[in-house]
This record gives structure tokens, sequence and C-alpha cells, in this order.
């Protein structure tokens, strides 16, 4: 049991260091995922999949650790399509935090997205807190520009999730996990205290450290399908 808290105590040390990263470098690395995954057609997140999302996050270098608990943190942004559905509004920050028990060893640093697949699970992860599995059902992503999306859990599922680790992209599910808004974040991006409806909702401009990463969304899918 001592050494359990030990990991954990280190573990949530680590975390809290990888959080003293600048937002403006999260930004820069949410976009590097980005465009490295859609540059490998056979790797990508399927077109047709995000020219009909409504809703992407991002968290470059999500932390997990394993023993006998389980932990992940990390953090990362929330895009919106603009109301329209033409272009994306400027991102919100957040933290996304999950626990899991078992017999476990080790530890990693993956890449995480998310794919949100309507404006009802779009406006729920604005919210302030969000868990994903409960708020809404998710499930794991297909992978490849012409995968077949057609399964029932894709059918089903408001959100998908995709996880990079070791160079490797693939469905990954994350039923569990919480995502919170991060107020210090966005304070620190907008110069004051902002919830992320109030970003996307209410029409912010983007700021400089995000227009690389809007950019890349509005190149591989300007416009919503409907």
């Amino acid at each position: 049991m001592k050494l359990a808290l030990t990991f954990l105590l280190a573990f949530a040390s680590v975390a809290h260091a990888s959080s003293r990263t600048t937002p403006a470098a999260r930004l820069d690395a949410a976009a590097t995922v980005l465009e490295e995954i859609m540059q490998a057609p056979d790797k990508a997140i399927p077109q047709d999949l995000l020219d009909h999302a409504h809703a992407l996050v991002i968290v470059p270098g999500l932390k997990k650790g394993a023993f006998i608990v389980g932990g992940k943190y990390g953090k990362g942004f929330i895009l919106c399509r603009n109301k329209e559905g033409t272009g994306w509004a400027a991102p919100g920050a957040v933290r996304i935090e999950g626990a899991s028990v078992g017999f476990q060893f080790g530890g990693s640093e993956s890449d995480v997205i998310l794919l949100v697949r309507n404006e009802r699970g779009a406006a729920r992860l604005l919210e302030s807190k969000f868990t994903l599995g409960a708020d809404a059902a998710v499930a794991a992503g297909p992978v490849g520009r012409d995968a077949d999306a057609q399964t029932d859990a894709l059918l089903t599922a408001e959100i998908l999730s995709w996880s990079r680790s070791r160079g490797v992209f693939a469905g990954v599910s994350l039923s569990g996990a919480t995502l919170r808004e991060d107020l210090d974040d966005n304070r620190t991006l907008y110069g004051r205290t902002l919830e992320n409806k109030e970003i996307v909702n209410g029409g912010q401009a983007t700021p400089e450290a995000a227009k690389r990463l809007v950019g890349l969304l509005e190149k591989y899918s300007p416009r919503i399908k409907k």
C-alpha cells in the first residue's frame, strides 16, 4: 500500500510538472499532432468523420502511469465549428483526468484526439465538467482515410477517441475519463478569465498562438457536412 501511494505521489508530481508547460507550447504541440496524423492517409482520422464533426479535443502528451492504481492526466484544447458550420472557433483549454484500479505496472505518454459527432455532444463538452461514457457514449475511432465507420458502436457513440503512442495511431476507449475546462490557461491565452462556452459562443478572436492549429483544421475540414 505504501509503495502504491509513493507511486501515485510521484505520478502526481510528474503530472504537475507537465502542467507547467505554457498554453502556447501546448497549442503548437497540438497542431503538430493533428498535422502528422492527417498527413498519413492510411493512418489518419477518416475524412468523412472529420467533415461531419462538430468539435475536436486534442491533448498532446497525455501522461499515464500505473502501479496497482492507474492514472491519467493531460492538458489540451477543445475546438468547435463556428455556428455557420464554416471555419472553426477559437480554442478553449481543458484538462483530462482519470483513474482505474487493477493489476498493472508501467507508465506511458500518448497524444489523444476526441471527435464529437453532434451539436449536443459539443455543447456538453463546453460545460465545466464532462465524464466520457457517463455524459455521452464514447467509442474507439476507426483509422484510415477511407475506413468504414458503419459499425454498431460508431452508430451509437456521440464521441470517438484515438490515441497515438510511439508512432502508433489507433482507436482507444477513454470511458470514465473526466474533462474539465482550464480557466487558468484560458486566462493566460485571452488575458481574462473566460469559460469555454464564452470563448466559442461569444465569437472570441483566435489568439496568435492558436492560429496554426485553427488554420490546420480549416485546411483539412473547412466546412461541416450535413
